[in-house]
């Protein structure tokens, strides 16, 4: 190996490091001496809630992505119906809805002081007594706000699944007697299912990683369990501990969605030809009218609803406005996205063509661990970066105070330096999913030729491979900075002093139930995660894809 070639290593050895230092720095914590008497107190006590309340939780999101998602995905790629097309687009869009943001629009329309609750007591007379309605901040009213906004998961990676089924199957099946009903069954679901389990594991890790519904809903799970153990209690080691605790259940997701594919495996056939695909069959008369109202339930409930009950609340408002202090969450969201899209973008760049330069198994598993950082959540990923970013700004407050007399103050945890670095862990993994097979469509033939005339290995990346990976760039830096305008527990608990965002600002003006207020930011979120929504519609869905199945465990 040259000495290029071993800084090229080296290089990602670093970055490995660095993406695994936070997961490291809490199981290294949870097991410290003396650990083991905050665990067993906490597995007398709160520990059975939290696991119940998670399993509950998982259970419950797992089959309603599973139904709606997949449901929707086989009428939308094997039929025609009127809105087919529509729905094909617009089944994606809660993606662009924040869940806790749902989460606030749903309980301000139906809890006991709504607008549904009111109009019911006024209609029939009734009192408080006189009837039962359910409680949408419980846990089945958070499995309903995670289902609403994930089935998309499961839709994408399902409808590409069923629309790319080969016709000899159909023909297969129809010449051993299988109808329609029995085909999805026997051939349709089968085949679709390591996509559709693929789904499933990717909207469970973000329902574990959410804080914003649960903590509003008051629905006691690990995540709520870690941040109330570090910032309420004060206690490091139980927040270690706890951490480690999701930590497992996002592991058991991840060996779920493998266990659900068991052995199975397909192949294409026509590999090396033109792919041919089963014409989708028109549906007609209340089959079609069936059809339409499937698809319509989960894109009404999971966006058409929640963007018009917060339209409602800013609209019933009239003295809230664009303010300075909005503006100011604005830029502050605004910026710290872009940062980090742009470092994201970078590494993963830089990553992906040492990875094409110096390909071997050192490379390789630099890579993979950092991809990992996308299946741990936000909280234990700010527990995990806390832990030695507040160990190294002590370390440099002491040695300043010896040199200088003064106190320097926090410069890595006082500072959105922390707040950039998790964001880097956790969303490595989408800018990578896209820029790694851009690299590996470009032929070395090209990286030849521009040797060949004397560019060098930077130079080459700027001039030749840098155009042709302009487009695919820009779709990966768009993807990260909405994911990061959204993200609410690592930028809650991260945030330096006097530092706010969008998401956050939205989350505290909820908690204190002044949802009017809160509706602003909530829409302008929702607004900007538009953007990629509408974007990827338009260019066939390919970089969302390929994000999903690259993201999808395994």
């Amino acid at each position: 190996m040259t000495g290029n070639r071993r800084g090229l290593a080296a290089f990602a050895i670093v970055l490995a490091a660095l993406g695994v230092l936070p997961v490291a720095a809490i199981v290294g914590r949870a097991l410290a001496p003396g650990a083991g008497d905050t665990l067993s107190h906490l597995a007398q006590t709160v520990l059975p809630r939290y696991v119940g309340n998670t399993v509950a939780l998982v259970a419950l999101v797992g089959a309603g992505v599973a139904i709606g998602g997949t449901a929707a995905a086989w009428l939308v790629a094997r039929h025609r119906f009127p809105g087919s097309r529509l729905f094909a687009w617009a089944l994606l869009l809660p993606l662009a809805m924040p869940s806790y943001v749902m989460a606030y629009a749903y309980t301000d329309f139906l809890q006991y002081a709504g607008p549904v609750q009111g109009a019911l007591r006024a209609f029939f007379g009734w009192s408080h007594e006189d009837y039962w309605f359910p409680d949408v901040r419980s846990l089945p009213g958070a499995a309903a706000m995670f289902v609403f906004t994930l089935y998309p998961y499961v839709f994408l990676l399902a409808r590409t699944a069923f629309a790319e089924r080969p016709p000899a199957l159909v023909e297969a099946a129809r010449t051993l007697g299988l109808d329609r009903r029995q085909a999805f069954w026997r051939v349709d679901l089968p085949l679709a299912r390591p996509a559709i389990a693929g789904g499933i594991a990717l909207a469970l890790m973000e329902t574990l990683a959410d804080y914003g519904t649960v903590a509003y809903f008051a629905v006691d799970t690990f995540t709520t369990a870690v941040y109330r153990a570090w910032f309420s209690l004060g206690d490091r080691t139980a927040a270690a501990q706890l951490a480690c605790a999701l930590l497992v259940f996002v592991i058991a997701a991840i060996a779920l969605e493998r266990a659900s594919r068991g052995a199975a495996r397909t192949y294409d056939s026509a590999r090396g030809k033109s792919p041919t695909y089963q014409q989708p069959s028109p549906l007609t008369g209340l089959r079609a009218l069936a059809a339409t109202v499937v698809c319509a339930i989960p894109l009404a409930l999971g966006f058409v609803i929640p963007v018009l009950l917060l339209v409602r609340l800013l609209a019933g408002e009239a003295d809230i406005a664009v303010t300075s202090r909005y503006l100011v969450w604005s830029f502050n969201s605004l910026r710290v996205a872009t940062l980090a899209a742009v470092l994201a973008v970078v590494l993963a760049v830089l990553l992906a063509y040492v990875n094409r330069l110096a390909p071997g198994r050192v490379v390789r598993a630099g890579s993979r661990l950092l991809n990992l950082g996308y299946a741990v959540p936000g909280t234990v990923l700010a527990v995990g970066v806390l832990l030695p970013l507040g160990a190294i700004d002590q370390a440099l407050v002491t040695w300043w105070r010896a040199q200088t007399g003064a106190s320097p103050g926090l410069l890595l945890t006082g500072t959105v330096v922390a707040l950039i670095y998790a964001y880097l862990v956790r969303y490595f993994a989408v800018a990578w999913n896209g820029i790694e097979p851009g690299f590996a469509r470009i032929t070395p033939a090209m990286d030849a030729a521009a040797q060949s005339l004397g560019a060098g290995m930077w130079r080459t990346l700027r001039r030749v491979h840098g155009p042709l990976l302009a487009r695919t760039c820009a779709a990966a830096l768009l993807l990260v900075f909405v994911d990061v305008m959204k993200e609410l527990p690592a930028t809650l608990v991260l945030r330096p002093f006097n530092f706010d965002t969008l998401a956050t600002q939205t989350y505290l003006l909820a908690k204190d139930e002044r949802l009017a207020e809160a509706a602003l930011p909530s829409l302008t979120m929702v607004l900007v995660g538009l953007v990629p929504m509408l974007l990827l519609a338009r260019i066939g869905f390919k970089p969302r894809e390929k994000r999903l199945i690259g993201t999808a465990p395994t």
